[in-house]
């Protein structure tokens, strides 16, 4: 899928849905509860967003300072939106990291290190609601019932995250089977003649060689030599979680909507933990479509869908219309449309070294 292509779904889906949970739940009661929202309380989300991009752009400063570089806070803004860009116009939201480990390329940071920051950035997230999702479901099990179909995906984002955990502790327990696997790959791909250059199949190997080396002693680095710094990534990786499931309390407050701040943090905790893992671009359209369906639980019908709708704007469609500036900014759209692809010219560059 092209990045356009992407972009053009995850507009569609999430326009679409937004349309139909408009046309569905909005009644007089709505517009009235929104036209007298209070001003000042939706300018405090506004600024809750911030202190979310805050905490992420830190936690990649303290991850880099981890690998032993340098990534200054204005930096790790341009990569917070990044992320946002890039995983709104993949399925799964997995696209951000590409787009993440060329701009730490650009700034000096080596392909491997940048691999390792932005994966552990990642995963800091998952492992977070991984443990925090199970706690939410135990202190508030109406969550789940009356939905088998919710049940099925909190069971199988559980699978795809253990699989994921599986392979990142292979990767760094049997690196030298890794390699193995990977050229199996690559020399699969030679077969089937889609690297037809015996001497570019011979870089692709030294370079597959030297990147895992590198994502393995960055790892090690991480934790052997960088223990304080991972630690504060993961108090501001928890911080920033908690700023994103503070906007919709604040929003919801804005509209005289009486709440529960622990069962809003649990539910979203729950929400955030599937759509990481759904198959759409950006998770749209489920994203819109499922909040309206578990914010009913927090709220009257005719304001969860539209509530769902807004706080998604807040949290997200403002992070994706700065990445999308960013992109066009600062990359380029050819140069994003590589990277979307798995490979820009100074990659390629490096790979033949």
């Amino acid at each position: 899928m092209s990045l356009r292509r992407g972009l053009i779904i995850f507009i569609l889906l999430a326009f679409g849905a937004g349309g139909l949970i408009v046309a569905k739940s909005v009644d007089k009661n709505t517009i009235a509860s929104l036209l007298a929202a209070d001003k000042f309380k939706l300018l405090l989300a506004l600024f809750v967003v911030f202190g979310a991009w805050c905490c992420d752009a830190g936690r990649f400063c303290a991850l880099s300072f981890a690998a032993k570089e340098s990534v200054n806070f204005s930096t790790g803004i341009i990569l917070t939106w990044l992320n946002y860009f890039g995983s709104a116009v993949t399925p799964m939201q997995s696209g951000g990291g590409p787009f993440q480990v060329y701009a730490l390329y650009k700034k000096g940071v080596p392909i491997g290190k940048g691999i390792a920051i932005t994966l552990m950035r990642t995963m800091l997230t998952v492992l977070i609601l991984s443990l925090t999702v199970p706690v939410a479901l135990l202190l508030d099990p109406e969550i789940l019932e009356g939905s088998k179909f919710l049940k099925g995906l909190v069971f199988y984002v559980f699978l795809v995250i253990s699989a994921t955990w599986i392979f990142i502790g292979f990767t760094l327990i049997r690196p030298d089977l890794f390699k193995k696997l990977g050229k199996v790959i690559i020399l699969w791909f030679r077969r089937f003649n889609f690297l037809r250059s015996n001497r570019k199949v011979i870089n692709i190997f030294k370079w597959l060689d030297r990147e895992v080396d590198n994502y393995i002693l960055n790892f090690r680095l991480v934790f052997n030599t960088g223990k304080l710094w991972f630690l504060f990534s993961v108090i501001l990786s928890a911080l920033h979680l908690l700023a994103l499931f503070t906007v919709l309390p604040v929003l919801m407050s804005a509209v005289g909507l009486r709440f529960q701040y622990l069962q809003t943090v649990a539910i979203q905790a729950v929400f955030m933990f599937i759509l990481y893992f759904v198959p759409t671009p950006g998770a749209s359209g489920v994203a819109e479509g499922g909040g309206a369906l578990l914010y009913s639980m927090l709220m009257p019908s005719n304001m969860a869908g539209i509530m769902s709708i807004i706080c998604r704007f807040f949290t997200d469609y403002i992070s994706i219309f700065m990445g999308v500036a960013v992109v066009i900014k600062m990359l380029g759209w050819g140069v994003s449309e590589n990277l979307h692809k798995g490979s820009s010219p100074e990659i390629e560059a490096v790979k033949q070294r």
